[in-house]
């Protein structure tokens, strides 16, 4: 009966691993996902900047609040 238990136990200990170690690779996975998206969106929010010209502007108003307190 012992050989037994202490496969099963063995068995249940691998299985447990295994399970533990896709979880890492799935928490990996979609770790890589979310840096992915927020890249995307920071060029896209960067393209768009860029193209209308607020980026410009915005370093214009702040160089002219700092040039004026000076």
């Amino acid at each position: 009966m012992l050989p037994v238990v202490t496969a099963i136990q063995s068995f249940l200990i691998t299985r447990a691993r295994l399970h533990a170690d896709r979880e890492r690779g799935q928490a990996t996975a979609e770790y890589a996902l979310v840096l992915l998206g927020a890249a995307t969106i920071a060029l896209l929010l960067l393209a768009w900047a860029t193209k209308s010209g607020r980026v410009g502007k915005l370093f214009d108003a702040v160089f002219d609040a700092i040039s004026d307190k000076l």
